[in-house]
């Protein structure tokens, strides 16, 4: 799978969650603003789905199981869009929070995902 998708994606993610942390620890709910950045998270999580679904589709393979890796691929795309529906029932400083845990999570599942296809294969 492609390297540069899943760093621009756990990136984002990261810059998300410190954001998001920073708005929780000022005592703030999530904005207009952080609703954009999740949508670009998202997005993002979505092209990178589409990548992995495509380079399965060609006989790609990963190393460490296909349907662990679609579960994971599923679970990256999901993660951001359920913090983002669970920060609208939480209107307050928590909402923010988790957010910021959903970008976190997130990342890790990157790195996840990075070790399920095979590290260094592309």
């Amino acid at each position: 799978m492609l390297d540069a998708v899943t760093i621009t994606v756990s990136v984002t993610a990261l810059l998300l969650a410190v954001w998001c942390a920073y708005a929780a620890y000022r005592d703030e709910p999530t904005n207009d603003w952080h609703f954009i950045g999740m949508a670009v998270v998202t997005l993002a999580a979505l092209v990178q789905l589409v990548v992995g679904l495509v380079q399965l589709g060609q006989g790609h393979r990963p190393d460490h199981g296909t349907a662990t890796f679609v579960g994971y691929l599923i679970g990256a795309a999901c993660t951001v869009p359920l913090a983002a529906i669970m920060s609208l029932t939480e209107r307050s400083r928590w909402g923010s929070a988790i957010v910021a845990a959903g970008g976190v999570v997130l990342a890790v599942l990157e790195l996840r995902l990075h070790e399920i296809w095979g590290a260094g294969n592309g």
